[in-house]
């Protein structure tokens, strides 16, 4: 994070470590909450289990860049009554681009080489974000695309707090210089006061209404840098007496360490939630206003704290691509690509000594070197330069993805109708000798998408309820009237079904109408969590009445056939009534199979595969190409109770039936990550299309 400001003549002038401190030179407390604050993010992300709520560490530095930022400019304006704008910018590129684009350059290169192709895409698009500090927006996109949620991070998907940053130096200054101009410093206080309430209060609603987007997006953290910003602004006035400032440290340092530990992935955020690291940061600065040594000096003063405070920038540039690497670079000697904590350590150090390398030979460099300092214009030069170069190194990561694209489009063909193909092999009377041997194709990419319609498919829109839906309707049967219709309705784990579905359908001339809604249950129950993550309001509303209304749709239809299925096993269902989910999701099932199978239905659920990402680590297969059996978990772990299968088996209506195919995933010891040359899994909890495809046969003999 971008933390470092000149402060006027005296900023530095005071020896790291030696407690001292004045309002206008180096401040080895700030120093120190650099270091909190970047080793609550580094453990975070290297032991997420251990420090839950670490990426409050994100929110302790936006306030302590507001709170600096801030002090320089107020200080020049209220010398000089205006900004030297390129002055200003071309120091904060100076600053933060070199070390940047190192690490964006040299990420880029190590995607090629260690990463599987699939995931070059983003790290393309996202590099160049990065490069022009628009990466926090693009998150924010990605954040409501549910397909987008089981992509692997990006080697630089830090950097949206960095984009968060640059756009506020952006926008800052020329806020600062317009109140001073109408009114005086005393507008530039009022104005900063209103402005991070306003913020705070966005931060509040789209934390309720929007929480994936809520975290990345700058006006709702706009009020983090205003907290810093407002104690630069009235730091005459907070001078503490000693024991209150001690207090203040105390509670702050206090503050900013319990919400580390109690804040998890389940925490609003960041709204109101954030107020309490954001004001133990500014509780911390304030009590620093006392000049002289404080009751945690001997901690926080001393040369490790310093280190950890002073190479802090370039630690959290380092220390994401160094741990999303490590598996693939040391994929030979760890046990199913997982890190444990000696290589975690080892990783640490290393992320340690590439930062202080960085440091010494990058930023330190770029601040000071002469003809950078000399000429602004030489700086934007180079700013653009760095960009174009990170744009064309992300130019040329997606053409040669395009080419993999192709040559794995053909791998994947070759496979087809050939009986030891994917789950053919789990078939005995198939003869196949190695049923879990190495992958034909082990990255997952385009060609392995299992959303992708077929040919005979049309999204049409179709009257749910009172509202206009898209519903893909697939005619198979050549424009027969006499067609049957088949729905296939769920979530996203009834959407892993359709290549499968598909070639039934193509085989028996079917009218296949599908549609899904991810995350939403094809049930009427209040679903409060989804893999472990809290919904919102608005979306139980949206799941509710979008699956309410297609059951009467389907009721309308009158088809043959519904085949339905959803992630009802981490779909967390709560009516407050304390039920078991299989007792809740009975009351919320049976009722609308029963208007299906009344209307001359048959109802069928497709039984939801093995975990994958759940038990083991979804790159498993990448991460051992040759010995794929590596990955097998047991099948006890791999297949917890299903609430939904649980309700089909023992429900009382005769029109209800099951579907469990997971004797083709699994032997009776064992589920496997690879069957028949195929990868079982296209994502943490999706189906490869390929393997889907390759359970037709089976789903057709059960559908008789």
């Amino acid at each position: 994070m971008s933390t470092t400001v000149e402060a006027g003549p005296k900023h530095g002038s005071e020896r790291p470590g030696s407690g001292e401190s004045s309002r206008a030179g180096f401040r080895t407390d700030v120093q120190a909450l650099r270091a909190i604050a970047v080793l609550a993010v580094v453990v975070n992300h290297f032991w997420p289990n251990a420090l839950t709520g670490g990426y409050v560490g994100v929110d302790v530095f936006f306030v302590i860049s507001g709170f600096l930022i801030t002090s320089h400019l107020d200080r020049e304006i209220v010398r000089t009554s205006r900004v030297r704008l390129g002055r200003f910018y071309a120091r904060r590129v100076r600053r933060l681009l070199p070390a940047a684009f190192l690490v964006l350059v040299l990420s880029i290169a190590a995607a090629y080489f260690l990463l599987p192709y699939p995931r070059w895409t983003a790290n393309a698009w996202e590099s160049f974000a990065a490069a022009s500090y628009w990466e926090n927006w693009l998150l924010a996109g990605k954040s409501v695309n549910y397909s987008a949620q089981n992509e692997a991070a990006s080697l630089v998907q830090h950097y949206w707090s960095l984009s968060v940053e640059e756009q506020f130096y952006l926008f800052w200054p020329l806020l600062l210089m317009g109140l001073f101009k109408i009114g005086r410093r005393r507008w530039v206080v009022t104005g900063v006061a209103v402005l991070g309430a306003l913020s705070l209060g966005l931060s509040v609603y789209y934390t309720i209404v929007s929480p994936s987007q809520a975290y990345f997006i700058t006006p709702v953290r706009v009020w983090e840098f205003a907290i810093g910003a407002g104690v630069a602004l009235a730091s005459t006035k907070l001078v503490l007496p000693r024991v209150a400032a001690g207090l203040a440290a105390f509670a702050g340092l206090a503050m900013i360490i319990a919400t580390a530990f109690v804040y998890d992935h389940h925490t609003p955020f960041p709204g109101y939630l954030a107020l309490i690291p954001a004001a133990g940061t500014g509780l911390v600065i304030i009590s620093g206003l006392r000049p002289g040594r404080q009751w945690h000096t001997v901690v926080t003063a001393s040369w490790p704290v310093q280190f950890v405070g002073n190479v802090s920038y370039s630690l959290y540039l380092w220390h994401w691509p160094v741990v999303l690497l490590a598996p693939f670079a040391l994929s030979g000697l760890l046990d199913k690509g997982e890190l444990t904590t000696p290589w975690l350590l080892g990783l640490l150090a290393l992320s340690l000594v590439l930062a202080w390398l960085s440091k010494t030979l990058v930023e330190d460099r770029g601040m000071s070197w002469g003809p950078l300092t000399r000429s602004t214009g030489l700086t934007f030069a180079g700013m653009v330069a760095g960009v174009a170069v990170v744009a064309v190194l992300a130019t040329g990561l997606q053409w040669t993805y395009g080419r993999h694209v192709a040559q794995a489009e053909r791998d994947v063909a070759a496979g087809l109708n050939t009986p030891c193909n994917g789950a053919g092999a789990m078939v005995g009377s198939n003869g196949c000798p190695t049923p879990y041997g190495p992958a034909r194709v082990t990255a997952m990419g385009p060609a392995n998408e299992y959303w992708r319609l077929a040919p005979e498919c049309a999204n049409k829109d179709y009257t749910v309820g009172e509202d206009k839906h898209a519903v893909a309707v697939c005619d198979f049967s050549g424009g027969s009237a006499a067609a049957e219709k088949v729905w296939l309705v769920g979530d996203s784990h009834a959407q892993q079904w359709q290549p499968a579905v598909f070639e039934i359908a193509r085989e028996r001339k079917w009218v296949v109408k599908a549609d899904f809604l991810g995350a939403c249950p094809m049930a009427d129950v209040r679903v409060s969590e989804f893999r472990g993550k809290a919904t919102t309001e608005k979306e139980v509303k949206h799941c509710s009445s979008w699956s309410g209304k297609l059951t009467d749709t389907i009721a309308e239809d009158k088809p043959s056939l519904v085949l339905t299925s959803f992630f009802s096993r981490r779909e967390t269902a709560d009516d407050k009534s304390g039920r078991s989910q299989v007792e809740q999701y009975r009351a919320g099932l049976e009722p609308r199979w029963r208007k299906w199978t009344d209307a001359g239905a048959r109802v069928v659920v497709l039984a939801d595969p093995p975990f994958n990402g759940e038990v083991r680590n979804s790159e498993c297969v990448n991460l051992n190409p040759t010995k794929p059996e590596d990955c097998a978990v047991g099948r006890d772990k791999a297949q917890p109770t299903d609430p939904s299968v649980e309700v089909a088996r023992t429900a009382r209506n005769p029109g209800v039936s099951v579907i469990d195919l997971s004797d083709y995933f699994c032997d009776e010891k064992q589920c496997y990550s690879v069957i028949g040359n195929v990868v079982v899994y296209f994502d943490p909890d999706h189906l490869n299309s390929e393997f889907s495809r390759s359970l037709a046969p089976m789903i057709a003999k059960a559908l008789g």
